[in-house]
């Protein structure tokens, strides 16, 4: 358990002061709060009060000094066949470890996805709603009820959902690239494999063509879903590459225009695979005098104990994500009131025992990772992603995850994030405004590998582009009456061209930014929502889901 003790300036004159012991809390704490108040200044050995452990509250039984515990990475422990003991580690890692360790990890042991059988729902034969839920129910049965036991979308309206996704990707295709480029598809999170199944199966019966000309390659980070795909796929559609490799670990790079899937994260966690809104983040706490960002560490003891600690900001990747935020001028989460302020903040600090770090927030460094393996690797990509906007039954914090696990068929929430590595399930929401700014700045940005793109300017705000069927059409006033001009900057909807790249026409060609829709809205533009309605009217395809957005 961790108490914020109220601390001032000197707190910052040694990093190493933010992993101390505390001095006894009865003491200490109303001394220094007392000459706080007479205006005196502090004494060297005194008012050094940390943000993590209380003596007070000191909940380990050891009453060990994590600072000499092993810092340790989740890439560390992927040799370990039992959670460690006696380490410390940023908090992406202990997601990490948690979720996909080969030994332990919750997707690696506990995770199975829930497959219809063989014949695609009837739902026109459906009553409603209830009782679609009900044929699901039964479905359920047939596995073991003690199984960690999840569903897709793709699953419970296949063919469908995936030929939603088919259309987008082929109609984009058509448009651009056929018949000069061959059709070439990533995914990643291919799960049972039933998405690439059904978007083959929908090429091959209405785009013949097109089929002829696809490239499909899943990466895949589970052996043993590499193996069922593998299977899967392997009789009626023998082109797939199936590789068997994290992302995260991608050293190849696809010059060719190809389209990028990181489909299959809506509803639940399903599968032992990278998925986005399990992609680890880590947790970063502000200083409400200095509003400065504390990184977040748990540390665990020798019996096993999980604790929480905050140092000076020094991971790159954390500050990397930080210093892009505040590029795109996305705000801190904390109130406008003591962002804007400082007198607010220090009147605030002088309330006894008052908080001296924000409340905790989870950033996805994570995605950073993948949006950067996209610029590096896959220059020509275009990126579908689909996952949750919003979770109920979060643990607290500012983009906080549901932590949760089953238990005999039923749902269990917790309210931390220091669970057992192996036994909880721990997924985020995603904030797809965000998520499309940092994307597009990240694309802007000069690529890692050699012959790379010049670096652009992010635009704020670009312009849908009017070419998609799911963008809304405009006319020539909302442009501007210089749009036309050739003193006009490049067209905002646009990003800057790559090198080398033209059009029939000659000229560089620049893709369009990526634009967020809702779930409905997608769906309602690329599915045929006429194979999913039930008997009174009702389309489950559109109505589950709601907390789901799409990147394109």
């Amino acid at each position: 358990m961790w108490l914020m003790l109220p601390a001032r300036s000197s707190i910052f004159r040694c990093t190493t002061l933010l992993c101390r012991r505390t001095a006894p809390f009865s003491t200490s704490i109303f001394a220094a709060a007392a000459r706080r108040q007479k205006g005196r200044q502090p004494e060297e050995h005194e008012d050094k009060w940390n943000y993590n452990r209380s003596s007070l509250f000191n909940s380990s039984s050891t009453n060990e000094d994590s600072t000499k515990f092993k810092l340790v990475t989740a890439n560390d422990l992927e040799r370990f066949t039992h959670p460690p003991r006696s380490v410390k580690m940023l908090v992406r890692d202990f997601i990490e470890d948690s979720l996909y360790n080969p030994n332990y990890g919750y997707f690696s042991k506990q995770a199975t996805i829930f497959d219809w059988d063989k014949r695609p729902v009837e739902f026109s034969a459906i009553r409603d709603s209830a009782e679609f839920d009900a044929v699901v129910t039964e479905r359920y049965a047939a596995y073991e009820v003690e199984k960690q036991l999840w569903h897709t979308p793709t699953e419970l309206f296949k063919p469908w959902y995936g030929e939603a996704i088919a259309q987008c990707l082929v109609s984009e295709y058509l448009l651009k690239y056929f018949p000069y480029e061959d059709f070439v598809i990533y995914e990643i999170g291919a799960g049972n494999g039933t998405l690439a199944m059904n978007i083959l199966d929908f090429l091959r019966r209405h785009y013949p063509s097109v089929y002829d000309r696809t490239r499909y390659t899943i990466i895949e980070i589970s052996e043993n879903l590499v193996q069922k795909q593998r299977q899967k796929l392997r009789r009626s559609h023998p082109g797939v590459n199936v590789i068997h490799k994290s992302i995260f670990h991608w050293d190849s790079r696809e010059p060719a225009p190809c389209f990028f899937l990181a489909m299959e994260v809506v509803n639940t966690t399903e599968k032992a695979v990278l998925k986005q809104d399990n992609f680890a983040h880590d947790v970063v706490r502000y200083d409400l005098d200095t509003l400065q960002p504390y990184q977040g560490y748990i540390t665990i003891d020798s019996e096993g104990e999980f604790d929480t600690m905050y140092t000076q900001l020094d991971d790159p990747l954390i500050g990397s994500f930080l210093d892009l935020r505040q590029k795109l001028g996305h705000p801190l989460p904390i109130s406008r009131l003591f962002r804007n302020f400082p007198m607010a903040r220090r009147l605030y600090r002088n309330l006894p025992f008052a908080a001296n770090l924000s409340k905790e927030e989870y950033i996805p460094t994570r995605l950073l990772n993948l949006l950067r393996t996209l610029r590096n690797h896959f220059p020509r990509h275009r990126l579908l992603l689909s996952d949750f906007c919003s979770l109920s039954n979060t643990i607290p914090g500012v983009n906080a995850p549901v932590v949760q696990t089953r238990v005999q068929n039923t749902m269990v929430a917790c309210e931390t994030i220091l669970v057992h590595q192996g036994a909880f399930d721990i997924f985020f929401p995603t904030n797809f405004e965000h998520l499309r700014d940092i994307y597009e700045c990240i694309l802007s940005q000069p690529s890692t590998q050699p012959t790379q793109y010049p670096e652009s300017q992010l635009i704020p705000d670009p312009i849908p582009d009017r070419s998609t069927p799911l963008a809304p059409s405009v006319n020539s006033i909302t442009l501007g009456a210089n749009f036309f001009s050739s003193h006009q900057s490049p067209s905002l909807n646009r990003r800057n061209p790559l090198d080398g790249v033209f059009s029939a026409s000659g000229l560089p060609v620049g893709e369009r930014m990526s634009s967020v829709f809702k779930h409905s809205e997608f769906l309602e533009t690329y599915a045929d929502l006429s194979r999913t309605v039930l008997r009174n009217g009702e389309n489950p395809m559109l109505d589950f889901y709601k907390n789901v957005k799409f990147l394109f």
